[in-house]
């Protein structure tokens, strides 16, 4: 017996076009992360002073790391991506015998011998050209430190209590936090205190970075747009491609061979690819069933590009064609989000959203029998409706919606087994979820390329995939 994979896409796609081969080089470039901190500086307090620290490196197992990933806050004011690392704002202007600055980028030594083994490393020399007043070694952070006696206000990232970091040597994360953390709680320190005329206050950078990261710029739209793209993309071919002898990790890795092909390195969070009853959990990641066939299957996916995220869902029927059962609760979370979508406007809330939701899913289930009351829907549909994408899946942001947004309208209904109706119902499943663009004018769905209604999902399925022209041997014997 022979059976499906996914390990022949490199073949397959290499050989039919379906996907452009063309990689991306998109950036947001130095002067985006430099407007970014001046925007940030306009925002600090009187007399203050900000203090931003690289994501930790995380052990995976033994001597493994998982795949390093940079703070978003980080990130978005820096543009660098490696561990290690200071980021220090100043509110007014310093000097010192090389002139005036407001910004100090502390950053890891090169280390020829390291890097032979974990890679290179840009150093002093590669981040000077990335348009910062100063750059110093990490070292100088905890060696020198920063006088901060003078300050008024210490504004700072919350410190991770799950940095374990200790491989590295003695000016890793760990003791560079640590660093930080003794220089605010010294005596020296702690006596200015009483210094009714400086009223120090220690406080967090989170509702400034909040207030910049939730509306994009077009350089960020334009990052976020193709990462959306892809993610529609891949739903679509694995509508095309799916059948009832794959697996839930099959389909999960489809959808990320895709993400690879059109230059996306990572996913934005774990993917969801959920089954029959496994769709009913709203969180599932472990998509290890192998048994799908003539059931619903739950995609949450997204591809991050250039450190921006996609959440796209799609909910269809592993065999192409919804039973009578099926196509009323996708139908009618449908409707529900088609309703839901038209309140993405300038001045409405997430609850505006969320209320013209749970309406339709109220009414709906009603109707089906499957509750008797609205305050019941909230058992099937347990969840909020919207949240901000951007370099998180779940980005910081306001919950009244402005112009140049983006954010997700997902309602969903879920019937686990044993819910209170009829059994006809039971492990049905279903979410749709895409991505909007908040205009001056009419929501912009930037995930619309991956069909949505019953119909149009019925009809793509019915189209051929290369994906199913090969067949790898039967390794089990």
């Amino acid at each position: 017996m022979k059976f499906k994979n996914t390990l022949f896409l490199l073949l397959i796609f290499s050989s039919t076009c379906i996907l452009s081969s063309q990689q991306y080089n998109d950036d947001l470039g130095s002067d985006f992360h430099k407007k970014k901190r001046q925007e940030f500086r306009n925002q600090m307090p009187a007399n203050s002073i900000a203090f931003f620290f690289t994501a930790p490196i995380m052990k995976r197992s033994n001597d493994t790391d998982f795949m390093y990933h940079q703070d978003p806050n980080y990130y978005y004011l820096t543009g660098w991506r490696e561990p290690h690392g200071v980021l220090v704002i100043f509110k007014d202007n310093q000097q010192d015998d090389n002139g005036f600055y407001n910004e100090i980028l502390f950053v890891r030594e090169r280390n020829e011998y390291r890097e032979m083994w974990d890679g290179k490393r840009l150093g002093l020399k590669g981040a000077k050209n990335m348009n910062f007043d100063r750059v110093l070694l990490r070292s100088d952070f905890i060696e020198n430190s920063i006088k901060i006696e003078d300050f008024s206000n210490v504004l700072n990232m919350n410190i991770r209590d799950d940095v374990r970091d200790f491989k590295d040597d003695k000016y890793d994360l760990y003791n560079i936090q640590n660093k930080f953390l003794e220089i605010i709680n010294s005596k020296s320190f702690s006596d200015n205190l009483g210094d009714l005329k400086r009223e120090f206050k220690n406080t967090s950078v989170d509702n400034i970075m909040s207030s910049l990261r939730q509306k994009k710029d077009s350089l960020e739209i334009k990052l976020l747009t193709k990462a959306i793209k892809i993610s529609s993309l891949a739903q679509i071919e694995v509508m095309k491609a799916i059948h009832g002898e794959m697996t839930e990790r099959e389909i999960q890795g489809i959808h990320e061979f895709i993400y690879r092909k059109y230059g996306a390195a990572h996913e934005g969070y774990n993917s969801i690819v959920g089954a029959g009853a496994n769709s009913c959990i709203l969180h599932y990641v472990t998509n290890d069933d192998i048994n799908i066939d003539n059931q619903l299957i739950l995609m949450d996916l997204g591809a991050e590009y250039r450190g921006y995220t996609a959440d796209v869902t799609r909910t269809i029927p592993v065999n192409g064609k919804f039973s009578v059962e099926q196509k009323e609760i996708y139908d009618l979370v449908y409707r529900s989000q088609e309703e839901a979508i038209k309140k993405a406007v300038v001045g409405n809330t997430f609850s505006d959203i969320y209320t013209e939701s749970l309406e339709i899913i109220s009414t709906g289930l009603i109707r089906l029998g499957i509750i008797d009351d609205a305050s019941e829907a909230r058992k099937y549909y347990p969840h909020g409706v919207s949240h901000h994408i951007g370099l998180d899946v779940h980005d910081p942001g306001s919950r009244t919606l402005e112009k140049n947004m983006v954010i997700t309208v997902e309602p969903g209904i879920y019937i686990p087994e044993n819910s209170d109706c009829d059994p006809k119902w039971w492990n049905i499943g279903v979410r749709i979820e895409d991505d909007i663009l908040i205009t001056d004018s009419e929501p912009i769905n930037l995930s619309d390329d991956a069909p949505r209604s019953s119909n149009e999902i019925e009809k793509l399925m019915k189209q051929e995939s290369p994906i199913n022209q090969l067949v790898l041997p039967d390794i089990n014997g």
